[in-house]
Order: C-alpha cells, then structure tokens, then sequence
C-alpha cells in the first residue's frame, strides 16, 4: 500500500483501461472553449494546463463579469502561451466550429442551458458538478447526451483520485468483509468577518461590467445584485448549497467505493446558525442527511460550517476493519480486533497508513486528463453524465426533504422522487 498512489494511472486502477473511439484524432491538440472563469474555473483551467500541457489550446474563454473575462485571458496567455478569443454571451462561442470542446464552469443553474447549448453544437463537454439544478434537468442532459454521442464528463473529480481508487480496490478484495455503514462529513469554520462562500466582491462591478441577464439566465428575474452575482451559493435560485456544493461529492465517492448507484430514501435536516445578524443567506450552514440503499446500505452525512476539527473524510466501516479517506490526502486502514479475538484472517492484516500530500491537487488533473484521453479515444470517462446524474440526485434529494421537512423516496426504475406523507 505504500507505492507512490498519485502516480498510478487511475483509469487502469479503475478498470476503465479500454479505449473508446477516437473523437479527435489522437496526436491532435483539443481545441478548448472555456465558460466560466470565476475561482473555481481559473483553478481547474490551471490543474488542465499542468494534467494535459501538450494535449490542449483554449482559443476562446467567456464571462458575464469583465474582471473575470480578463483574468481567464491572461492565465491563458500566461499558461497556453496564445491569446484567445474573448466573448461575454457563450451562444458566440459556441458557434465557433473549431472548438472540438467546452468547459462549463459556471453557476450551477446555468449547467442545464449551457450543456445542452453545447452538445446541439457538436461540442465534448466537461461540466463541473452538480451535472443540472435539479433531478429533471439532470435526466434531460442525460437524454440529450446519448442522442449526441458526444464524450460528457462530470467534475466529480474524487474519482480520479488514487486514494479512492485503492480504497475501492481494498473493498472489493474484502479486506474491510460487508460494508453497511458510511460516515462521511465535511467540516468548515471561519472568524465572524468571514462567513462561508461570502466572497470578496469586486469594488468595480456594476452593470456596466456585469451582464446580470445572462447571468439569471432562466432564474427568477429581479433587480441587479452584485452580492447574488459573485456570492451566488448562498441564493436557492442559483445553488443547492451543502447538498450539490459539498454532499455531492462524499455520495458519489462511497458510490464509487462500494459499488452502489442510487439511494432509497433521503431524510435531511438543517439550517442557518452561524452569521444570523442582517444576513440574507438562504441556504444552510448546518446539514445533516441519512441515506437508505438497497442491500442494506446506510450513508451518515453530516456537515457544519462552525468547527473544523474532523475536517472532510469518508469513513467505510466494514464488520472486518475501516478504511478512512481524510482530505482526500491520507488513507488509513484499520483492522477489527474483537478483543483480541480476531479470526485469523483478520488479525493477519496489517493497519497502515497512506500520506499523500496534495493529492487532491492530482486528482483534479487527472480527472481533465481523463477527459481529454477520452476524447481521444485513449481511455474511457471516469464520470460519465450518467454517474454525474446518480450523485446529483442524492443531493437534489437532501435538498428536498429539508426544504420539505420530509422524507424523500426514490424509485430507481422510474426516476422519480416522491415525499412520504
């Protein structure tokens, strides 16, 4: 367990090793249009030009804030070393028929316009999670993507990380024996003068810099709003917060590690308790959520934006030992001692410990990598849209039941949700 993780090809360590057809022909560069870049988008560009520096030229990049515009242009030119084309209405750059492939990197209640925007296009499209703002939005891109053919994959980057991906490996070789029961959580705080996802606001933006129509795209219309624009996760018609932010993630991994898809049922509860003083926030700070599968599978997941102690992990607690995924930066694995008791298939294991700083670093590289090795026909999606969908749904569902006060029900076969009474 101690070789050097973050070096494995993950697509062989995944099982995905089998090429697809070639979309583009493979010693040709992927000619990249970018959408969206704000923070997250800048820093995924930069891990695509460290994953995939000869694969890739961005030759076109777009935002709706000018400051935003400009910065996405020089860390191309800084990065790519071209100068690209620079629109604020990506239905332009979409048009361009030598882009081979989209980055959609937006505010999640734009996903659904822009994918399928992109795909009438031709274009192969990554698009950060959650894959739509709701479950039907989610299964319209789905539909739309197997009409087109086109390589999708979504930004659940965990997957493309080699510590999950030798968790996964230890499940299945039954070193943990049955698992049944997951903790996950994620665990952030902050002084008072800095409360969660209230970024820094440009002083220059206004409306003359910020082209807040585009922005709502199919939102509720309402007056320009600087502090919706730029802090946009904290505003229901914008974002799901915790559940498609952050709880995404966590569900989709233990998916991923235990070989499950979709849960049963959802029961979430939560709500606003820190930064409560003349604060429009609308999305909680504090979320709980218990998940019910089928097979007798049990997700806990927790979330609080006021103590970091525990910090962010997964722990996959099998009746034979543990394996814990800390920071998406350490594994550790753990026997059950039974007293002293262990069956002796059991005690012979060996509890250890994998560091590997930066990881997550790799994993977001290797996730793009994957992308653009996809599209070449040189290896298969680790997230296709239709996994990207599965771990949607888990936190539209946790979205759901607390804005409900309910418990939410999923029929796998039907793809619908519905509230138990």
């Amino acid at each position: 367990m101690n070789e050097d993780l973050s070096r494995r090809n993950f697509v062989v360590a995944a099982g995905a090793a089998l090429a697809a057809t070639p979309a583009v022909a493979a010693n040709d560069k992927i000619q990249i249009g970018w959408i969206g870049t704000g923070a997250r988008g800048m820093h995924v560009m930069n891990m695509m030009y460290k994953g995939v520096p000869e694969g890739v030229v961005v030759t076109a990049t777009c935002d709706t804030y000018a400051g935003n515009l400009a910065k996405g242009k020089d860390q191309i030119q800084t990065l790519g070393k071209n100068t690209p084309k620079t629109y604020v209405d990506y239905k332009e750059l979409l048009a361009d028929k030598s882009i081979d492939a989209v980055f959609i990197t937006t505010p999640e209640h734009l996903h659904r316009e822009m994918t399928l925007a992109a795909l009438a296009a031709g274009k192969h499209i990554y698009v950060e999670k959650p894959l739509a703002h709701t479950i039907e939005e989610g299964a319209e891109l789905v539909q739309a993507a197997k009409k087109s053919g086109k390589v999708v994959q979504v930004g659940t980057q965990n997957r493309s990380n080699s510590l999950y991906i030798k968790a996964k490996e230890m499940v299945a070789k039954g070193m943990i024996g049955e698992v049944h029961y997951v903790r996950a959580f994620w665990y952030r705080n902050s002084l008072p003068d800095n409360p969660a996802w209230r970024y820094n606001i440009p002083k220059d933006t206004d409306e003359s810099n910020t082209d807040w129509k585009r922005f709502l795209g199919d939102a509720p219309k309402r007056a320009f709003d600087k502090q919706r624009y730029h802090q946009w996760r904290l505003y229901w018609d914008y974002s799901g917060g915790i559940s498609t932010d952050l709880l995404v993630h966590q569900t989709d991994i233990t998916n991923f590690v235990c070989g499950k898809v979709e849960p049963l049922s959802c029961m979430a509860s939560g709500g606003i308790y820190r930064w409560t003083d003349n604060d429009d926030r609308e999305v909680p700070d504090t979320l709980s959520a218990i998940y019910e599968y089928p097979d007798r599978f049990h997700i806990n997941y927790s979330c609080y934006f006021g103590n970091v102690q525990f910090g962010y992990g997964e722990q996959f607690m099998g009746n034979e030992g543990t394996i814990e995924v800390l920071n998406r930066q350490q594994l550790k694995f753990t026997t059950e001692k039974f007293a002293g008791k262990a069956p002796a298939h059991i005690a012979a294991r060996k509890d250890e410990v994998v560091d590997l700083p930066g990881n997550d670093v790799n994993a977001v590289q290797g996730h793009v990598r994957n992308f653009i090795e996809a599209i070449q026909g040189k290896a298969k999606l680790i997230a296709p849209i239709e996994v990207g969908q599965q771990a949607a749904v888990s936190g539209h569902m946790a979205t759901l039941s607390l804005r409900n006060n309910k418990k939410v029900l999923w029929d796998t076969k039907t793809q619908k949700y519905r509230f138990v009474s």
